[in-house]
């Protein structure tokens, strides 16, 4: 809990847990205000799609927005138009049916907006904590979204069910201004790196990192390829297996999600207890391969119990090696492009969750959700062996980069 002794990390932990919360609200209200009109599926898929497709494209933009005005600047802005945005989008709800002239456009800036944002979150902490409780930060700050994750669909379900969307959709606006308060209220020091050097350098130094740093490079492989088969396996293989195999019903689903949600939340939590390591990438690597055989396991352990419990050690495991890898790799990185490196490294993973989520559907249809689980955990045991064999990835953490 070190990390909350400093006002401006407190006050970015406060705002964002209130936002992520806001966020799940919006995630329950959208699909139901629009199948509870009559909207239909294909609405809804088109309204998912124009917010999916520009929060790529932000995200690909919002790394170097952050490093050349700030992060909490970018953030600020970000959640002072999606307040905006997302209280008209209550206003649009309480007035009646959805029409898909206001709810696509509306989509397309908020997903933008969202995307923008994404880089900034990994890039903010480095410049509000000292070093030696950085790793606690990032910890806090990942296991704040993973309770959110946990229990904001449960108190948006309550609230769309009792007063309808438009009023969560009101909430969630609510949670974007409180966010942009507390970002107005972090103040950090004025002499870091970003703040001394032009854009154009920057870019030019974020262009050097990528071509001459093996370590990087491998990183980034290893993220695209470890994603390309979990987004299928969650969206799609998961509820399959419970509805299916398990004979679970929507409540065996719930179940399912709760435990990954649990062990996230367990591993951010623990990796804020560890102190620095020697070779940070190779104990997150070992974490990562005892969870793909874990993940292997699932559905044929006999049960939904069973599984839910290998479901928490998955995630236990998987939250515990992404937050020491984000770490690691922040006290790796020259400040100067903090921005642009989250940015790539995010956009490398949530970039293939719709081409993961699209095959994940085609071999859950052609051979079934089983099948799914060793073979996206056979993805990711290989991404993450190839990188083992690089000397770069294995000594990732321990020296900063070349130039």
């Amino acid at each position: 809990m070190a990390p909350l002794r400093h006002r401006g990390f407190r006050l970015l932990a406060a705002g964002q847990l209130i936002s992520i919360i806001g966020d799940l609200f919006y995630a329950v209200a959208l699909p139901w205000y629009v199948l509870a009109n009559h909207g239909g599926a294909l609405l809804l898929g088109t309204v998912l799609a124009a917010y999916g497709i520009p929060r790529t494209v932000g995200m690909a933009v919002g790394g170097s927005l952050a490093d050349r005005f700030r992060p909490w600047n970018v953030m600020m802005g970000s959640d002072a138009l999606r307040a905006v945005l997302v209280a008209a989008l209550a206003v649009v709800a309480g007035a009646g049916p959805a029409h898909p002239g206001l709810l696509i456009p509306l989509a397309a800036v908020l997903g933008t907006a969202a995307g923008v944002f994404v880089p900034s979150t990994m890039s903010v902490v480095p410049a509000l904590l000292p070093d030696e409780e950085l790793q606690a930060g990032n910890a806090l700050q990942m296991s704040a979204e993973q309770l959110a994750n946990l229990l904001g669909p449960i108190v948006g379900g309550v609230v769309v069910a009792l007063v309808g969307p438009a009023a969560a959709f009101g909430i969630d606006a609510a949670s974007f201004f409180v966010s942009a308060a507390t970002l107005i209220g972090i103040r950090v020091h004025q002499n870091q790196v970003a703040c001394e050097i032009r854009d154009v350098e920057a870019a030019a130094s974020f262009a050097k990192l990528l071509r001459s740093e093996r370590g990087l490079q491998v990183a980034i492989v290893v993220v695209i390829a470890a994603n390309l088969g979990m987004g299928g396996l969650s969206e799609v293989a998961l509820p399959v297996l419970a509805h299916g195999n398990f004979h679970a019903g929507a409540d065996g689903y719930g179940v399912l999600v709760a435990a990954l949600g649990a062990g996230g939340l367990i591993g951010t939590l623990v990796s804020g207890q560890v102190r620095a390591l020697a070779l940070p990438a190779m104990v997150a690597s070992g974490g990562y391969l005892i969870s793909a055989l874990v993940m292997a396991l699932v559905p044929y352990l006999g049960g939904l119990i069973p599984a839910a419990g290998a479901l928490v050690l998955f995630g236990l495991l998987n939250g515990f090696g992404n937050a020491l890898m984000f770490t690691t790799i922040q006290r790796w990185a020259p400040r100067a492009v903090m921005g642009r490196l989250m940015g790539a490294l995010m956009l490398s993973s949530m970039g293939v969750f719709p081409l993961s989520t699209l095959l994940g559907g085609i071999l859950v249809h052609a051979a079934g959700a089983a099948v799914m689980f060793p073979a996206a955990s056979a993805l990711l045991a290989l991404a993450v062996l190839s990188g083992m064999t690089q000397p770069a990835w294995r000594q990732l953490g321990a020296a900063s980069p070349a130039f």
